[in-house]
Protein backbone atom coordinates (compact mmCIF):
# COMPACT_ATOMS: atom_id res chain seq x y z
CA UNK A 1 0.00 0.00 0.00
CA UNK A 2 1.21 3.51 -0.71
CA UNK A 3 2.41 5.88 1.97
CA UNK A 4 -0.39 8.06 3.28
CA UNK A 5 0.05 11.43 4.96
CA UNK A 6 -3.58 12.34 5.70
CA UNK A 7 -5.22 8.98 6.39
CA UNK A 8 -4.64 5.95 8.56
CA UNK A 9 -6.13 2.84 6.92
CA UNK A 10 -6.99 -0.56 8.33
CA UNK A 11 -7.88 -3.18 5.71
CA UNK A 12 -10.29 -6.07 6.22
CA UNK A 13 -10.66 -7.98 2.93
CA UNK A 14 -12.17 -5.44 0.48
CA UNK A 15 -13.14 -3.03 3.29
CA UNK A 16 -11.04 -0.02 4.28
CA UNK A 17 -11.52 1.57 7.70
CA UNK A 18 -10.16 5.09 7.47
CA UNK A 19 -9.18 7.46 10.27
CA UNK A 20 -8.11 11.00 9.61
CA UNK A 21 -4.69 12.13 10.81
CA UNK A 22 -5.58 15.85 10.86
CA UNK A 23 -7.82 17.08 13.68
CA UNK A 24 -8.81 20.16 11.66
CA UNK A 25 -9.33 19.55 7.95
CA UNK A 26 -9.14 23.09 6.59
CA UNK A 27 -5.89 23.63 4.67
CA UNK A 28 -6.51 23.40 0.91
CA UNK A 29 -3.27 21.50 0.22
CA UNK A 30 -4.05 18.95 2.93
CA UNK A 31 -7.63 18.60 1.67
CA UNK A 32 -6.36 17.88 -1.86
CA UNK A 33 -3.98 15.23 -0.50
CA UNK A 34 -6.78 13.74 1.61
CA UNK A 35 -9.07 13.60 -1.42
CA UNK A 36 -6.42 11.90 -3.56
CA UNK A 37 -5.66 9.39 -0.81
CA UNK A 38 -9.35 8.58 -0.33
CA UNK A 39 -9.96 8.10 -4.06
CA UNK A 40 -6.81 5.98 -4.28
CA UNK A 41 -8.38 3.52 -1.85
CA UNK A 42 -11.08 2.77 -4.42
CA UNK A 43 -9.28 3.38 -7.71
CA UNK A 44 -5.80 1.97 -6.95
CA UNK A 45 -6.15 -0.25 -3.89
CA UNK A 46 -9.51 -1.62 -5.10
CA UNK A 47 -11.39 -1.36 -1.83
CA UNK A 48 -15.11 -1.74 -2.43
CA UNK A 49 -16.53 -0.68 0.93
CA UNK A 50 -15.14 2.19 3.00
CA UNK A 51 -15.79 3.39 6.54
CA UNK A 52 -14.67 6.95 7.26
CA UNK A 53 -14.21 7.30 11.02
CA UNK A 54 -14.23 10.95 12.12
CA UNK A 55 -13.43 10.22 15.77
CA UNK A 56 -10.45 12.60 16.03
CA UNK A 57 -11.76 15.29 13.67
CA UNK A 58 -12.78 18.59 15.26
CA UNK A 59 -13.43 20.71 12.17
CA UNK A 60 -14.13 20.20 8.45
CA UNK A 61 -14.16 22.92 5.80
CA UNK A 62 -16.67 23.00 2.97
CA UNK A 63 -13.90 21.95 0.56
CA UNK A 64 -13.46 18.78 2.63
CA UNK A 65 -17.21 18.12 2.37
CA UNK A 66 -16.86 18.24 -1.41
CA UNK A 67 -14.15 15.55 -1.27
CA UNK A 68 -16.52 13.35 0.72
CA UNK A 69 -19.20 13.74 -1.96
CA UNK A 70 -16.67 12.77 -4.65
CA UNK A 71 -15.62 9.77 -2.55
CA UNK A 72 -19.24 8.67 -2.16
CA UNK A 73 -19.69 8.67 -5.95
CA UNK A 74 -16.45 6.72 -6.47
CA UNK A 75 -17.49 4.02 -3.99
CA UNK A 76 -20.96 3.74 -5.54
CA UNK A 77 -19.40 3.49 -9.02
CA UNK A 78 -17.65 0.25 -7.98
CA UNK A 79 -20.80 -1.13 -6.36
CA UNK A 80 -19.56 -0.49 -2.84
CA UNK A 81 -20.89 1.28 0.22
CA UNK A 82 -19.53 4.27 2.11
CA UNK A 83 -20.24 4.61 5.82
CA UNK A 84 -19.36 7.65 7.92
CA UNK A 85 -19.16 7.39 11.69
CA UNK A 86 -18.06 8.84 15.01
CA UNK A 87 -18.89 12.51 14.43
CA UNK A 88 -18.45 15.10 17.14
CA UNK A 89 -21.68 17.07 17.71
CA UNK A 90 -20.33 20.17 15.91
CA UNK A 91 -19.52 18.22 12.76
CA UNK A 92 -22.85 16.39 12.81
CA UNK A 93 -24.51 19.81 12.99
CA UNK A 94 -22.73 20.85 9.76
CA UNK A 95 -23.98 17.71 8.02
CA UNK A 96 -27.51 18.38 9.26
CA UNK A 97 -27.51 22.06 8.22
CA UNK A 98 -26.17 21.22 4.74
CA UNK A 99 -28.57 18.23 4.54
CA UNK A 100 -25.61 15.97 3.81
CA UNK A 101 -26.94 13.73 6.57
CA UNK A 102 -29.54 12.74 3.93
CA UNK A 103 -26.83 11.99 1.34
CA UNK A 104 -24.46 9.93 3.48
CA UNK A 105 -25.08 6.84 5.57
CA UNK A 106 -23.93 8.07 8.98
CA UNK A 107 -23.57 5.75 11.96
CA UNK A 108 -22.93 6.64 15.58
CA UNK A 109 -19.95 4.30 16.04
CA UNK A 110 -17.49 2.32 13.94
CA UNK A 111 -19.06 -0.84 15.31
CA UNK A 112 -22.46 0.30 13.97
CA UNK A 113 -20.88 1.01 10.56
CA UNK A 114 -19.29 -2.45 10.48
CA UNK A 115 -22.64 -4.06 11.35
CA UNK A 116 -24.36 -2.10 8.59
CA UNK A 117 -21.86 -3.58 6.12
CA UNK A 118 -22.41 -7.06 7.53
CA UNK A 119 -18.88 -7.28 8.97
CA UNK A 120 -18.20 -8.94 12.31
CA UNK A 121 -14.83 -8.70 13.99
Amino acid sequence: MPERRRLSVTAIADLAIVRFIDRKIVDSTNIEEMGEEMLGLVEKDRFKDVILNFDGVEFLSSAALNKLIIMDKAVKNVGGKLQLCSFKAEIMEVFTITRLNKVFDIKKTESDALKALGVTI
